[in-house]
């Protein structure tokens, strides 16, 4: 017959071995993934401690929803528990994956707009993102400002579509107020246009607002905007043409030829970026007219006509030998004819 101290001693063995196995089952190695390097779960709002615990028992997270329970009312951690998606790497600790969705710490999805692409390919890239609901009306032109945005899974397209117009919103009422004086636009939208055509001629940040003072001064003189994309964008709606302009499609009657119509086309023709923005409102003040490529990527500037047909002859001499150097025998490593 066992004494009360036999007893006591046996109790207390088992209190120890129950410790070190609930400190063990908490601080140790957890299950693990059963598919992949990771379990991605999501916690649905208000849900409790106790959904919670066996949302990540039945997912084979955690080895016990009971123990997890436990230890989020003793550590306190009940109360921050919070709702989201998460991914728990294979074999993550009880107290790693309490500490993850007390501290918030979800997947994180985003959405990247480029700079300068239609508010079709806008309404491409919100389609393609899987991790979206809903649908979203097509924007338009220029209204999207093109970053790099983060959004949770299940996000309503429209709701993220609303997000970026808003940003737009913003960033140019701040542009629009602090614009320089001066300049030839009746309405914000205007230079959101101009800007459209400035991101469009130039990939160079340093040019963008040089670019942007050419059309400004073209517009204040009463001059043709003379820009190739708005022509391609009367054409193709943005999409690439896939050969340089010919000589018809220069001639094609669209509002948005700038070569026969005057001022700035009807809208713009993409999603400008924040620089493009800045450059179309304050822009600098030159006596500059015309710009043509300079064969490095950028572009040559000049204020009168003969100065620009001279760098527009030495273009055309840089495209000739371009065209004349065999390639083949430059990738190979050797020394060009040309």
């Amino acid at each position: 017959m066992m004494t009360a101290a036999g007893a006591l001693a046996t109790f207390g063995v088992a209190l120890g071995l129950a410790l070190a196995w609930a400190l063990f089952a908490f601080f140790g190695p957890g299950p693990a993934a059963r598919q992949g390097a990771s379990t991605d779960l999501i916690l649905r709002p208000h849900a409790g401690v106790p959904e919670i615990a066996a949302t990540l028992r039945r997912a084979g997270v955690i080895p016990s929803g009971v123990l997890f329970v436990v230890a989020a009312k003793v550590t306190g951690e009940a109360r921050r528990l919070k709702a989201g998606e998460y991914a728990f790497a294979s074999h993550a600790s009880m107290a790693d994956v309490l500490n993850a969705i007390a501290a918030g710490r979800v997947v994180r999805h985003f959405i990247t707009i480029p700079e300068g692409v239609t508010s079709e390919t806008v309404m491409q890239i919100l389609a393609r993102a899987a991790f979206l609901t809903g649908v979203a009306p097509a924007p338009p032109e220029g209204s999207v400002l093109p970053e790099t945005y983060e959004v949770e899974r299940g996000a309503d397209r429209a709701a993220v579509l609303q997000r970026m117009m808003d940003a737009r919103d913003r960033l140019l009422a701040s542009l629009w107020a602090q614009r320089r004086t001066g300049l030839p636009y009746r309405t914000p939208e205007d230079a959101v246009t101009l800007a459209s055509i400035v991101e469009k001629e130039t990939a160079k940040p340093d040019e963008r607002p040089r670019v942007a003072a050419v059309f400004v001064n073209r517009l204040e003189a009463g001059m043709p905007l003379q820009a190739d994309p708005t022509v391609i964008y009367g054409l193709t709606g943005g999409k690439p043409l896939g050969h340089g302009l010919r000589a018809s499609e220069l001639a094609s009657q669209t509002p948005y030829n700038t070569y026969l119509v005057p001022g700035l086309p009807p809208g713009p023709i993409d999603n400008p970026g924040r620089a493009s923005l800045a450059a179309a409102l304050d822009p600098p003040r030159t006596d500059e007219l015309y710009f043509v490529a300079n064969g490095a990527g950028g572009h040559v500037f000049a204020a009168t006509l003969a100065a620009h047909d001279r760098n527009v002859a030495r273009w055309r001499l840089i495209e000739a030998a371009a065209h004349a150097c065999p390639a083949p025998a430059a990738a190979r490593g050797k020394a060009a004819p040309c």
